[in-house]
């Protein structure tokens, strides 16, 4: 792979940044409410006092001025100050972030892990026993909603079974052994949730790109050659076919973050996701820019891995 066209894919990603920022400051710039609101109605706290709060934090100037101060700061890496917390806006989200990456990094793994052989295998025999039986529960997993499914999940282990805790926590008790145990337990379920969800539909993808591409001429030359067929499916048809399976990765991204947002609603996860909730609820504007353009980032950051993937499965397209 050339380093122009990893240089071409950072070049792209960086303008894509930019427009989604300036796209969320809009948005919640123009967005009803506001931090200082309930500062309205109190009158312990003098007019002049709300209104040289606001001037130093110049919430009533035009919204390109607080845009370009907003970009200007976060280029040097100040991104605001939380007004509920009292506390900056990149060590609220330095201290979650860690969680929310672990937690979809590890749902990822677990839907590649499941998706990849169900489909290989469901596509190596169509129409079979096991391809009916990988369909339906295939349909069944992305057709339920991830609170569903976290919430029987919540029944069946934590109140009927009291196998897993409810709450993930990031003060897990023990040491050694004993702690790396239950910190997986409280991570089972809401991994579980989010890569079951990802990997059902991702089965259904990797079972119709394999099909594709087991019925192309340079698989019937492989077999003709006598190559073994499980050769054949792992080292022409499957890498040629998580080509288009990346671009479903990548694309749906998006989609896990926000169940993940859900998710830890549910689980009480301490996270990003919760953090953007709780900030949404207070009308704690920094914060709610800071989160969703972390969001944006690693968005365009897993589609920027994407490309990276797309010339090694292929190299003819790292040329382009």
């Amino acid at each position: 792979m050339s380093s122009d066209f990893l240089l071409r894919r950072l070049l792209i990603a960086i303008p894509s940044l930019l427009g989604i920022s300036v796209v969320l400051f809009t948005v919640l710039a123009l967005a009803p409410g506001d931090p200082f609101g309930e500062l309205v109605t109190n009158p312990n706290v003098p007019a002049e006092v709300r209104l040289a709060l606001r001037a130093s934090l110049g919430l009533d100037d035009p919204i390109y001025l607080r845009y370009f101060r907003w970009l200007w700061a976060m280029l040097q890496g100040d991104w605001g100050f939380s007004f509920v917390s009292r506390m900056s806006v990149d060590r609220l989200i330095l201290q979650r972030l860690p969680t929310t990456v672990a937690v979809i990094g590890a749902s990822q793994i677990l839907a590649i892990m499941v998706a990849i052989p169900v489909g290989v295998l469901a596509a190596a025999k169509p129409y079979s026993m096991f391809d009916q039986i990988a369909n339906t529960f295939a349909f069944i997993g992305f057709s339920l909603p991830t609170f569903f499914t976290g919430l029987l999940l919540i029944l069946v282990f934590s109140v009927q079974l009291d196998w897993l805790p409810i709450v993930y926590s990031t003060e897990v008790g023990g040491s050694g052994l004993t702690y790396i145990w239950n910190a997986v337990r409280q991570a089972i379920m809401p991994v579980t949730v989010l890569g079951l969800f990802q990997g059902a539909s991702l089965v259904r993808y990797v079972r119709s790109s394999v099909l594709e591409v087991i019925k192309l001429d340079f698989v019937t030359t492989a077999r003709s050659k006598g190559i073994g067929e499980r050769k054949v499916l792992v080292l022409h048809v499957v890498r040629n076919a998580l080509i288009p399976v990346v671009t479903l990765v990548a694309l749906q991204m998006p989609i896990v973050f926000g169940g993940a947002i859900v998710t830890e609603q549910i689980f009480r996860v301490p996270g990003i996701g919760s953090l953007l909730i709780s900030a949404m609820l207070a009308n704690d504007t920094p914060v709610i820019m800071g989160v969703t353009f972390v969001f944006s980032c690693l968005v365009v950051l897993f589609n920027l891995l994407a490309d990276i993937l797309y010339g090694w499965l292929d190299p003819r397209i790292a040329l382009r």
